[in-house]
């Protein structure tokens, strides 16, 4: 039940934060802020764009994974669970922060060194699915509800 509150407060915080985050690119665009619309901020524009829908898609997969364990108490057992929890907080964490640190230094038209972050924290997010889908795949064998 401890992964379960983890893990519900976790999505929530995450979805108010890339949804405030999402308000203020919208504020930017809506302003017609230069330093982000011109031409040569697309890269800015982009990388920041896919934090925000990243930060929010790992708040929802936080929210899944609480409800899945919520629904099915005796799914830990299955093995993988605490490693998948793992799994998905640093994902939540490298994701959104390797594009927005991409965004924030710009050379030459390419993102920062932050993007370098991303292909870990997608990795980590692979990994959480795949031990997920293989806990609930033994739960099933077993006859688990």
């Amino acid at each position: 039940m401890q992964r379960v509150r983890l893990h519900l407060r976790l999505g929530w915080l995450w979805l108010a934060l890339f949804i405030a985050v999402g308000v203020g690119l919208e504020a930017l665009h809506g302003m017609k802020v230069g330093a982000y619309l011109d031409l040569s901020q697309a890269p800015r524009r982009h990388m920041w764009t896919l934090a925000h829908a990243h930060g929010t898609l790992v708040g929802l997969v936080h929210l899944g994974f609480a409800a899945t364990l919520h629904a099915w108490p005796g799914l830990e057992e299955a093995g993988g669970v605490r490693l998948a929890s793992r799994c998905l907080i640093a994902a939540g964490v490298l994701l959104p922060l390797g594009f927005l640190l991409g965004g924030v230094w710009i050379l030459g038209g390419d993102p920062g060194l932050g993007v370098l972050l991303v292909p870990p924290g997608g990795l980590l997010l692979l990994a959480a699915a795949l031990l997920m889908a293989r806990a609930v795949a033994r739960g099933v064998e077993r006859g688990d509800p």
